[in-house]
């Protein structure tokens, strides 16, 4: 199969299971207002995913290459090819792919629910194998586009429970504390409520640091777990 033929077979399967109903239904998620789907039901779309990897039609260099294709119409569904099938082939990961992951967000990955699979299901595995370290994240940090922004705290959500140094993690992802995007604040809250549920102390030394000056949503997810009492302490304090 070329890249061509797996993007017209994609194209082709969505257009014939497309649902305006699902449309309409998941498009409350998105906020931001970037949700155009064909509206494929969950079900559909994980057979059809798993077909192509079963026939063997599929590998990672081949999505890597239909990806540009792929994501051009901006098609939920269309970009969810390239990104589960790379989920579900951990085993050909390797530096090259690593870095045209990157690349992605140059042509595509426009939404909060793509980034947050990279985050979660993706790029956990590339430091799990060994394939990159976590510095190998800091130029995400500065990118231009604030979906790969926030997939680098939802990336290190996982390498909280494998490391005993949190605040070297908390010191990398400082800059995001003054990010301008909301859905980068929410990634970054996410983070940081994780880490409060496994080291309340460093993690609270962090954000009574950042109280005064960081985002409040930061702070609105962060301490979500703590007690009433526990959550104003990170308030803002009046000028």
């Amino acid at each position: 199969m070329t890249a061509q033929e797996l993007f017209n077979e994609a194209r082709e399967f969505c257009e014939s299971n497309a649902d305006a109903a699902l449309v309409e239904k998941y498009s409350r998620y998105f906020k931001e207002g970037v949700y155009d789907a064909w509206g494929v039901s969950q079900a559909l779309f994980e057979t059809k995913w798993k077909e192509l990897i079963k026939e063997k039609k599929v590998d990672v260099p081949l999505v890597i290459e239909a990806a540009p294709l792929l994501f051009e119409s901006g098609k939920y569904e269309e970009t969810s090819f390239v990104l589960i099938i790379i989920k579900e082939l951990p085993k050909q990961y390797n530096r090259e792919v690593f870095d045209a992951i990157g690349k992605m967000f140059d042509y595509g990955l426009y939404n909060w629910a793509h980034a947050d699979t990279l985050g979660m299901m993706i790029m956990p595995k590339f430091l799990k194998q060994g394939i990159v370290e976590i510095s190998d994240f800091l130029p995400w940090l500065v990118s231009p586009y604030k979906f790969q922004r926030r997939t680098v705290p939802v990336t290190l959500i996982k390498s909280l429970k494998t490391t005993a140094d949190f605040t070297a993690l908390f010191n990398m992802l400082e800059p995001l504390m003054s990010d301008p995007e909301r859905e980068v604040h929410q990634g970054m809250g996410w983070f940081l409520r994780e880490a409060w549920k496994l080291n309340h102390d460093v993690t609270e030394e962090f954000l009574l640091k950042w109280k005064n000056t960081a985002p409040r949503l930061i702070f609105q997810y962060a301490c979500e777990k703590m007690t009433k009492e526990d959550k104003l302490r990170f308030r803002k304090e009046k000028a």
